[in-house]
């Protein structure tokens, strides 16, 4: 089963880049990132209800991957947040500070944090908008991208080993899900849109 390098596995749902960076990192498996009784599945699975045992599944499964993917890459500097902006500019390229607090639900003054630093790092380029010398455009450097190319390539690298080391029936399980989970995510982009579900 071979994943897209370019797949992202950097925001979970339900949770905020504000809270995804407070969230417990390398908790063991199982452990439900160290809240009572979570236990294989948590609480969450044991309500019955298919969103939250799935969401509990996620939670833990970007909290191993990021262990991971850092114990992989221990050069790498930049925190989850900066590859998500980097990740979200490269999508929109051009886009205002404003917007970009909005497509990633941070607040504007987090925003401008991960903004400066990442300029700083020659990761992110601004300019003014031609049509208001005022305004602000963001854009990804050559080096910002290959960031977050390398990032990618981690995080591929990773999930491909662990899959290597599950059963094939589990491994054709996930690859079936994958429509199903790349659609589930297009919903939860819409609700974060404010939109009803399609």
């Amino acid at each position: 089963m071979r994943l897209a390098r370019g797949v992202r596995l950097w925001q979970p749902s339900g949770m905020t880049a504000d809270q995804h960076r407070t969230a417990p990192a390398g908790a063991p498996p199982g452990s439900g990132g160290g809240r009572p009784g979570a236990g294989e599945g948590g609480r969450a699975a044991e309500s019955g209800t298919p969103g939250a045992g799935l969401g509990e599944v996620i939670a833990r499964l970007r909290r191993a991957l990021r262990r991971a993917a850092r114990a992989a890459d221990p050069g790498n500097t930049l925190a989850v947040a900066q590859f998500e902006l980097l990740g979200c500019v490269l999508d929109h390229p051009g886009v205002r500070p404003g917007r970009l607090a909005g497509l990633l639900n941070l607040r504007p003054n987090t925003v401008t944090t991960l903004v400066n630093a990442l300029a700083a790092q020659g990761m992110i380029d601004r300019t003014s908008a031609p049509d208001d010398r005022r305004a602000i455009l963001l854009s990804v450097t050559e080096a910002g991208a290959a960031a977050v190319t390398a990032w990618q390539s981690t995080n591929s690298d990773v999930l491909e080993r662990a899959l290597a080391a599950l059963p094939t029936a589990q491994r054709t399980a996930l690859e079936r899900a994958l429509p199903a989970l790349a659609a589930l995510s297009v919903e939860i982009d819409r609700l974060g849109d404010g939109a009803p579900p399609a």
